[in-house]
């Protein structure tokens, strides 16, 4: 009985490696050992990423909603705690975009509040 080898598996294996690691600088995107390690290292920065990306994108909504609100004599604390106060339901996300691209709104708000 001949002797089985893993040459096409292996090789399969190896390819899709090295095609992961397109883009990459200098024998990373060739040699597979450095491939590997290369894409290993870049999947648990992607994975722990889309994690911190979303505590990224709140505290850029909280800093456009605070200087928003600065401007009209409040921090941006009090101005949650009044939001609360008065029952309006309008998250981070929304607000930070009335503030950036609709100020006339955003101070609407900001007067129902006081």
């Amino acid at each position: 009985m001949p002797r089985a080898n893993s040459s096409v598996p292996r090789h399969k294996r190896h390819r899709k490696i090295v095609k992961q690691a397109k883009g990459y600088y200098g024998v990373r995107k060739s040699n597979f050992k450095a491939a590997k390690d290369a894409v290993e290292r870049g999947l648990q920065f992607a994975y722990r990423d889309r994690r911190q990306k979303k505590r990224t994108i709140r505290s850029l909504w909280i800093v456009r909603i605070n200087a928003a609100v600065r401007e009209h004599g409040l921090t941006y604390s009090k101005f949650i705690n009044l939001l609360k106060e008065n029952n309006i339901t309008l998250n981070r996300k929304a607000l930070a975009y009335m503030a950036a691209n609709d100020p006339q709104a955003f101070s609407e708000v900001v007067k129902s509040i006081s």
